[in-house]
């Protein structure tokens, strides 16, 4: 893995020429991640990121933890105990550098050992599920994670409106597969990563798959086509 989020959070954070990272997917253009924003503060997260960190409680998971941003607000500002994971070195370096005093290098699908009040999964964090086969593998790796009364706070976005309408209101949307599964690839200083599966998932397909495996479900805020869902033990 080349690791080009964590290069260019690392650049960004040691001002090592850092450059803004460029996106794409199978469904869209180029498109350019300001690496700041990775950085930012409580007041410039957006409604669903700040109602999720208000949420959190006890013990807490943060899954793709990145440059740390959540974690500190919980660390620092709600005084709670956090563990910030991510699969990228340099990201937990630099999380580490900023003051995040727990984190771990590792899949999630690779972790265990301990249990929590709270896990968090923001920024698409049904992304890391990659395609709807492997949603059950994930939540069924969560479901021991969490202690009784325990809380999963995810986030992600229905995507249909990327998608070509015909005059009567339908959507052309691909045959082969669910539509929220995508190619998703980074580029960074002339470098690309291999594109990795990431997914966007309706409410009602996330709904279906944690009731499927053992969680029970509600939607705690609607962005026009975002959402945050809470997931708890049944």
């Amino acid at each position: 893995m080349k690791d080009l989020m964590g290069k260019a959070i690392w650049d960004h954070f040691h001002n090592e020429n850092p450059e803004d990272l460029q996106t794409e997917t199978s469904i869209s253009e180029l498109d350019e991640l300001p690496v700041d924003y990775l950085f930012r503060e409580f007041e410039e997260m957006n409604e669903i990121e700040q109602k999720a960190l208000e949420l959190s409680q006890g013990k807490v998971l943060d899954i793709g933890s990145g440059a740390g941003s959540h974690s500190l607000y919980l660390q620092n500002e709600m005084n709670l105990d956090v563990l910030a994971l991510d699969i990228s070195p340099k990201s937990i370096e630099v999380a580490k550098l900023r003051g995040v005093q727990k984190t771990i290098c590792k899949n999630i699908l690779d972790f265990s050992g301990d249990t929590f009040d709270t896990i968090l999964l923001l920024m698409n964090g049904t992304g890391i599920f990659e395609s709807l086969t492997k949603i059950d593998i994930y939540l069924k790796k969560l479901h021991p994670l969490l202690n009784e009364n325990g809380q999963v706070l995810i986030d992600s976005t229905d995507i249909l409106y990327m998608f070509d309408r015909d005059e009567d209101g339908g959507v052309y949307i691909p045959a082969d597969g669910y539509y929220g599964e995508l190619d998703y690839t980074v580029h960074y200083k002339g470098e690309s990563e291999d594109p990795i599966k990431w997914l966007y998932l309706d409410f009602n397909t996330l709904k279906n798959a944690a009731e499927n495996n053992g969680f029970t479900i509600e939607k705690i805020v609607q962005d026009e086509d975002s959402y945050l869902a809470r997931l708890m033990k049944k």
